[in-house]
């Protein structure tokens, strides 16, 4: 009675694992790297930007991506160069995008970075703050 018990116990055990794996996400083994805090970076319209993103293969398989970045935000967007990526599992490698803001972009609107890559996208926490793009300064001045 025991062993009906035992096997009775381990097909439970044996079908609960099964379903684990097969509900599991595996479908993204890319991942994002930063070696600095994110933040906001304050831009005036106009201004060049560069992005540098480290992205790893976590998978077990050779992976290839199409890989882009965007600025997004409601009154302007600055979208970058597909790239090509290919990664041998646990291969690191590091691309750079370079952009300008757009010259009508809003003063004091902020964009979030978005990165996208086939199907997916994963929105990273680096935000573009447009600043205003001219500065008056007092240079002089005479009271008689």
């Amino acid at each position: 009675m025991a062993k009906k018990y035992a096997l009775l116990f381990l097909t439970a055990v044996l079908a609960v694992v099964i379903i684990n794996f097969s509900v599991s996400d595996t479908g993204s083994s890319l991942v994002f790297a930063h070696n600095q805090d994110c933040s906001t970076v304050d831009k005036a319209a106009g201004d060049a930007f560069a992005v540098t993103i480290a992205f790893k293969n976590t998978g077990k398989t050779e992976g290839a991506w199409s890989v882009n970045i965007a600025f997004e935000d409601s009154s302007w967007s600055q979208v970058g160069t597909p790239q090509n990526l290919t990664l041998m599992p646990g291969q690191t490698e590091t691309l750079v995008w370079n952009g300008v803001v757009p010259v009508n972009a809003t003063v004091d609107s902020v964009a979030r970075l978005v990165v996208y890559y086939d199907d997916s996208f994963k929105a990273l926490n680096w935000w573009i703050h447009v600043v205003p793009g001219a500065e008056l300064t007092i240079k002089s001045s005479l009271v008689e």
